[in-house]
């Protein structure tokens, strides 16, 4: 079994859909061109045709919107948007119509589409190419939202996502792509069954984070190692519904929370993992006030040294921990 990187897990996601529901197709911008979305689609058109992996026009609301009809007659229909930025034009689309049509009909009606949006942050694109904007969709009963971390979870969450009977925001960040394992062969897999995990088991203190902030976790935890502290980490790779039992649970064995979100901090992921674990455990079971590593609230800046400041690193992940010890 050879390893696979991030961007061929995605792309192992979608030639398993297409070779095995016939109902399935994509749609969206760049999806024939040499670039392939970063890899993660490469030859798709050639190898199921251009009908069912279309090149749309530049109109993120027009072709999530066709989706949306789509699925309403039964098909299951992948919407790529390349950039997260962009894809708040479709936002009607999304929040106002596929996140209501159940709901408003009695059940009658699921508009069981995927909506990828991809995070793309970094290299001095500046404020409107390096958003991640995961909480703004969270925040919307009816729309589930799901962010892979592992390059497992690349290929099995759009797998689970296309396949269920609700819309799916899928959200994968390239700044994971590097990432490589190996991966038995693909099957179909019920999102309904999954929830989020405990990636590393630790007892001293629990790092919990989404995406790339639990790769800053992650490294985190084998630079805690390094000075005798064992931490735990809790991927919150599903965000609507949110499963907090798993973080609940960590906390209550560590009794110390830092929560990492490569978003910003007011109203974001990490302030939504602290209050769950604080509504759910008594002051007793804290050893220490709870940390969160986010974005700071300002727009990404378009400058090298700039962004290294902006950015949370993963000795800031360490130093939040260490600060919950002492």
């Amino acid at each position: 079994m050879s390893a696979t990187n991030y961007g061929k897990a995605i792309r192992e996601g979608f030639a398993h859909l297409l070779a095995n529901h016939q109902d399935v197709f994509v749609m969206g911008q760049g999806l024939w061109s040499p670039w392939y979305v970063g890899s993660s689609m490469t030859e798709l058109e050639k190898e199921f045709g251009k009908e069912r992996v279309i090149d749309t026009p530049v109109s993120e609301w027009a072709c999530t919107s066709a989706a949306v009809g789509a699925s309403l007659y039964g098909k299951r229909p992948i919407v790529v948007h390349p950039r997260m930025d962009f894809m708040v034009f479709a936002t009607d689309s999304l929040v106002n119509q596929a996140a209501k049509w159940s709901h408003m009909l009695g059940g009658q009606a699921n508009p069981g589409l995927t909506v990828r949006g991809i995070i793309n942050r970094g290299g001095e694109q500046g404020a409107q190419h390096s958003q991640s904007l995961q909480s703004w969709y969270a925040h919307i009963p009816g729309l589930r939202v799901v962010m892979p971390y592992t390059v497992a979870d690349a290929r099995d969450l759009l797998i689970a996502a296309t396949l269920s009977r609700d819309p799916v925001l899928y959200i994968d960040d390239r700044w994971l792509y590097g990432q490589e394992a190996e991966l038995p062969a693909a099957v179909d897999v019920d999102l309904a069954a999954l929830g989020n995990q405990v990636l590393r088991e630790g007892s001293d203190v629990t790092l919990a984070g989404c995406s790339w902030g639990t790769e800053l976790a992650m490294r985190a935890a084998d630079a805690l190692a390094g000075q005798g502290v064992s931490a735990e980490v809790v991927d919150l790779r599903i965000l609507n519904p949110l499963d907090a039992e798993p973080l609940i649970r960590s906390v209550e064995k560590t009794g110390r929370l830092v929560a990492v979100d490569a978003s910003w901090r007011t109203c974001g992921v990490a302030g939504e993992a602290v209050a769950r674990v604080s509504e759910a455990l008594e002051p007793a079971a804290w050893k220490a006030r709870p940390r969160r590593i986010t974005l700071p609230d300002a727009p990404a800046p378009s400058s090298k040294v700039l962004e290294d400041i902006y950015y949370p690193s993963v000795e800031d992940v360490v130093d939040a921990a260490l600060s919950t010890l002492s």
